[in-house]
């Protein structure tokens, strides 16, 4: 890249999830997470008729992490191990710690499936500090209007996770952070937080200018750890989601929904899930949701 500050740049992936695609953007080869992020997928928009179905992400299982699924529209039922049952909708945060670990499922509710509608959203997973990694599960809900609205001229923002441009989102992590929904007015630009150490933008649509560069819908630009960036939008204007933070505190493994500093705590997690006995001490199926799973992968 000519521009200066930018690091690299991943252009999203498409994914199947079971009959529904995705873009995913982290892991990728070029860069396996930035501060805690690992992983984060953008879904749809997709559309649905009335009676056609939805989302049907079946219970599995996750530890050393916390997940985050933030809708741009549509809504989601999530259920998990500790008896949660909660509808999230646009603008929302469902905040779910795995911890030594929890199983949970998000599916399309019985009352959409009624009728037509779409879906639109992120899903991202932090990764936890290894003083964490074990802690017990936990799960937080926050509504739309609980959220700060950082101000920025021609910029609509929702800080999501974290702290940007002086303000402190509710929800309680365990490291320095910052996860924000933007959405940019045609010409209009916004600066990167400058207080962490590491930072990324993901464009969801639109297009954004930097230096000599333009980036468009799919791409992350991971910046480079001395950045000082202001992002600017094409004449459509541009959605963005960014986000980064502090450096983790070492290097993570990743495996299907597994996530840890340690090879042995995953290869314990797969035996867990795969044995009935254990899968119920450790990853409870959600009460309501117990009539299926998703099997440990043969990969």
């Amino acid at each position: 890249m000519s521009a200066p500050g930018i690091k690299t740049v991943i252009l999203a992936k498409s994914k199947d999830i079971g009959g529904f695609d995705v873009r995913r953007a982290l892991p990728a080869k070029e860069q396996r997470m930035v501060g805690p992020f690992v992983f984060l997928d953008h879904m749809g928009p997709a559309s649905f008729s009335a009676g056609q179905g939805g989302i049907d992400v079946r219970p599995h299982p996750h530890i050393g992490l916390a997940t985050v699924t933030y809708l741009h529209a549509g809504e989601f039922q999530h259920k998990d191990s500790l008896g949660t049952d909660q509808m999230i909708y646009p603008g929302e945060v469902n905040w779910m710690i795995a911890g030594h670990g929890i199983a949970h499922s998000e599916r399309t509710s019985a009352q959409t499936r009624k009728t037509a509608h779409t879906l639109a959203g992120v899903q991202v997973w932090v990764a936890l500090p290894e003083l964490y990694e074990d802690c017990p599960p936990a799960f937080e809900h926050v509504k739309a209007d609980a959220l700060p609205k950082p101000a920025y001229q021609g910029a609509q923002a929702t800080l999501i996770l974290g702290t940007a441009y002086g303000e402190t989102a509710p929800v309680k992590t365990f490291q320095e952070m910052f996860y924000l929904d933007v959405k940019l007015a045609p010409h209009a630009a916004i600066p990167l937080p400058e207080t962490h150490e590491q930072g990324a933008a993901y464009i969801i649509s639109g297009e954004v200018g930097h230096g000599s560069d333009t980036f468009t819908t799919g791409m992350m630009i991971v910046f480079s750890p001395d950045y000082k960036v202001s992002l600017k939008a094409g004449e459509d204007g541009a959605h963005l989601m960014l986000l980064g933070g502090e450096a983790m505190d070492g290097p993570r493994h990743l495996w299907w929904n597994f996530v840890s500093s340690s090879k042995e705590k995953i290869e314990q997690a797969k035996r867990d899930w795969g044995d009935p006995d254990a899968r119920a001490q450790r990853f409870a199926l959600p009460p309501g949701d117990e009539a299926e799973f998703i099997p440990l992968p043969k990969y």
